[in-house]
């Protein structure tokens, strides 16, 4: 039996996708959980027509990152810690400082997006990477210096 996926189902496919499955398996799952319909000309019809307006979707929104990810490695961002007698600084420079530093900038990425294990305790230059999306990564160059 065709069906088409209405929604992301892990193990056969992505949403819109037709695929031939087990008629028992259609019937006792996927339609009741509302995770595909049968296969019609008409749904085939729509369904195309939903995976260019996705596809379309999806290249703009790679175009977005791409232009977010030249602007976040055009410049570092530059943070001053006071730092003690013994040379040590005092404080960290942590993901939030970063998220809200590049809001200020004008380039808002959430807090979940930055790649930082640690936060940054010492001085000197650092990479972080930012995910954008799953395929766009920019490397974002951090300057800790003295205050």
């Amino acid at each position: 039996m065709d069906v088409i996926l209405l929604k992301d189902v892990k193990t056969l496919g992505v949403e819109g996708a037709v695929v031939h499955v087990k008629p028992g398996f259609a019937r006792n799952y996927l339609l009741p959980q509302g995770l595909a319909a049968v296969s019609t000309p008409d749904r085939l019809k729509s369904a195309e027509t939903a995976k260019r307006r996705r596809l379309e979707q999806d290249r703009k929104a790679r175009e977005e990152a791409d232009a977010l990810k030249r602007r976040l490695e055009s410049r570092p961002l530059t943070f001053t810690l006071n730092v003690g007698d013994d040379g040590a600084p005092f404080g960290s420079v942590s993901v939030h400082d970063l998220a809200d530093a590049l809001a200020r900038e004008g380039h808002p990425v959430e807090k979940r997006l930055i790649q930082l294990e640690q936060p940054l305790k010492t001085l000197g230059a650092f990479e972080v990477a930012v995910r954008l999306r799953p395929d766009v990564v920019a490397t974002l160059k951090v300057l800790v210096m003295k205050a």
